[in-house]
């Protein structure tokens, strides 16, 4: 088990329920970077990642 999963768990245990648009969770994590500089960089990696879940180039990298 990772460190991170802690947290994961925790988000799904509190918020598994709701439904959030991807316009809140771009916005949410801008305000995290914002507040939170050091970060950029993973949080930057994330949002590439989730935008290009469904491109078929990406598979192999």
């Amino acid at each position: 088990m990772y460190f991170t999963d802690r947290g994961i768990e925790e988000l799904e245990k509190r918020r598994g329920e709701e439904e959030v648009s991807f316009a809140w969770l771009s916005e949410q994590l801008r305000t995290f970077v914002d507040l939170n500089p050091d970060f950029e960089v993973p949080v930057e990696r994330l949002a590439t990642w989730l935008a290009r879940l469904d491109d078929e180039d990406d598979e192999d990298d």
